[in-house]
């Protein structure tokens, strides 16, 4: 009898074990097919660069899309332009996080407005939106969220003319709640916009990564913000403080209507879920069907 017990308490073992392993192969099997790039990234749509650091790896549209979509769950948003991944933590690390880039070709966004901004009132007025958004998240099969708050209050450089903040959500369904950290490149023709998404847990080493990454983001000569020529160029219709709202600032993408809010759901994780109901059901159900047909016979 101890000898059968000992037995089961191993098998019970593999079987929780399974899951996780399920789950760090797929993982990791996934990020193995993903094209990296090191360096001096191009991002032409945006007539802007990166000047990448050995801290940071990027990747181009579609690879950045199979990871918002695939690995994490997001919905399809074709305004994504690329993704700047950290060399470490993985990408397949349970405290991974990401950069994804995107690019609004609004106009000069005037930042005049910069110094003027109540960014209590701005919170609340975000909390409101965020709220009155989860309607059309719901109808387009997406849980709902709430913000929580600053995760970190917005600053904004005038003499680089970027812009970052951070805010906590929390999305339905996720035990954890979500950090998405925002940056502001502000160009002749509108902004780059780069939004990191990790759990909020990992904010310190995002908030100090993002940091290193301020600087390696620049527009190309002539659709820099000192190039802006009031006599051609085109003026947003907003200042940085829709920035940071992002509705009167968004494009018509699906991001735009859901709220500009990305989540990291950890997507491939499904697999060990069933993983583990399949091992525990076969590890105690087999174990109790063959009782039963003992009893019977």
């Amino acid at each position: 009898m101890k000898r059968k017990l000992c037995g089961l308490l191993a098998a019970a073992w593999i079987a929780l074990a399974m899951p996780a392993m399920a789950q760090e192969s797929a993982a990791e099997k996934f990020v193995a097919s993903l094209h990296f790039k090191d360096g001096d990234v191009a991002v032409p749509e945006a007539g802007a660069h990166f000047r990448l650091g050995p801290a940071f790896r990027y990747l181009e549209k579609a690879d950045a899309r199979r990871v918002l979509e695939e690995m994490w769950g997001n919905p399809p948003d074709d305004s994504v332009l690329g993704m700047v991944v950290p060399a470490q933590p993985a990408l397949s690390a349970d405290d991974s996080w990401a950069v994804v880039v995107t690019y609004s070709d609004d106009g000069y966004v005037s930042d005049e407005d910069a110094a003027k901004i109540d960014y209590d009132e701005l919170l609340a007025q975000l909390q409101q939106e965020t709220r009155d958004s989860n309607e059309e998240r719901k109808k387009a099969g997406y849980g709902t969220v709430d913000l929580v708050g600053w995760a970190s209050a917005p600053r904004y450089d005038a003499g680089s003319k970027k812009l970052h903040w951070a805010k906590e959500l929390a999305f339905e369904g996720s035990s954890q709640h979500t950090l998405n950290y925002d940056i502001r490149v502000l160009g002749r023709r509108g902004y780059l916009s780069l939004n990191a998404v990790a759990g909020m847990s990992e904010l310190g080493q995002v908030q100090q990564g993002m940091q290193q990454l301020l600087p390696m983001a620049e527009f190309d000569p002539g659709a820099r913000y000192a190039d802006y020529d009031a006599s051609t160029d085109k003026v947003a219709a907003y200042g940085i403080a829709a920035l940071i709202g992002g509705g009167l600032a968004a494009k018509a993408g699906l991001f735009a209507k859901l709220g500009l809010l990305l989540a990291k759901f950890w997507k491939l994780g499904l697999i060990g879920v069933v993983a583990l109901g399949a091992a525990v059901k076969r590890l105690f159900g087999g174990d109790r069907d063959k009782r039963r047909d003992s009893t019977v016979r």
